[in-house]
């Protein structure tokens, strides 16, 4: 097991709070070669920058995620961002950002309302995003055909067709445990339908964690799990999975 790139991960979260850096130190010795943590507030990826600063192999992903999003959001977030973007050389990406109508669906305007704008600061930058879209398709898709970014669908849970229309955008599609679930046919379909060079691989760690680890605290050794789903979908090796989804990640992220 080598090449794993571990394009979306949440180290700050208070889930590795007793033995994050036990974590951290062993995944390069697990195949781990990269990840991207990302913040879902000022906070968190306030947090997300430290811990890319401390492990060479680790990057930061800054951003507000749209569960953290209030009628009275205050807009001056933006700034605080960029002063972020200017003063650290780890970050990648902006995210995690998006739309969620599961939990919150009285706020549509303001989620895309800051939904959009954090999409503005990525393009202005030229940084590709990570697009939480929950029970969100149609408006999550509308927004990113309007404004075109660089990224990938975390956690992608739309169907084939919605998949095709994200790549001809030039977008990524984040791939985690979910296609290790028993009752998964929509994610597996799309695996099965889409190439891998328009594939990378994720956990969303600590939650989601694949099967047979389903309900454990995730972290990113465990995508081993997805990687061999994948494989055994498209009937190839998993090297070519690790590999493959690397080459794409290092080639949206620019690492290497």
């Amino acid at each position: 097991m080598c090449n794993i790139f571990e394009t979306h991960a949440h180290y700050d979260d208070k889930a590795f709070d007793e033995d994050r850096e036990q974590i951290l130190e062993k995944l390069p010795e697990q195949g781990v070669c990269a990840v991207i943590t990302a913040g879902a507030d000022l906070k968190s990826s306030a947090a997300a920058v430290e811990i890319a600063e401390k492990y060479p192999y680790i990057y930061a992903a800054i951003g507000v995620h749209p569960e953290n999003i209030t009628e009275d959001f205050d807009i001056k977030f933006l700034a605080k961002l960029e002063n972020f973007i200017k003063n650290n050389k780890k970050i990648v990406a902006i995210g995690e950002i998006g739309l969620d109508y599961h939990f919150r669906n009285d706020n549509k305007h303001i989620q895309k309302e800051i939904f959009l704008k954090q999409i503005e600061l990525a393009n202005k930058y030229n940084f590709p995003i990570l697009v939480h879209d929950r029970e969100a398709h149609h408006d999550t898709m509308e927004i990113l055909k309007k404004f075109i970014p660089k990224g990938i669908v975390h956690c992608f849970s739309g169907s084939v067709e919605m998949a095709k229309e994200v790549v001809k955008l030039g977008m990524y599609l984040g791939i985690g445990g979910v296609v290790t679930f028993k009752n998964a046919k929509t994610i597996v379909d799309v695996v099965h339908e889409m190439p891998l060079e328009v594939m990378v691989l994720e956990t969303d760690a600590p939650y989601m964690a694949p099967v047979p680890l389903r309900g454990k605290r995730c972290d990113s050794s465990m995508i081993k799990y997805t990687a061999e789903k994948i494989a055994k979908i498209k009937n190839i090796d998993v090297q070519k999975v690790y590999d493959i989804t690397k080459s794409n990640a290092m080639k949206l992220f620019k690492i290497g």
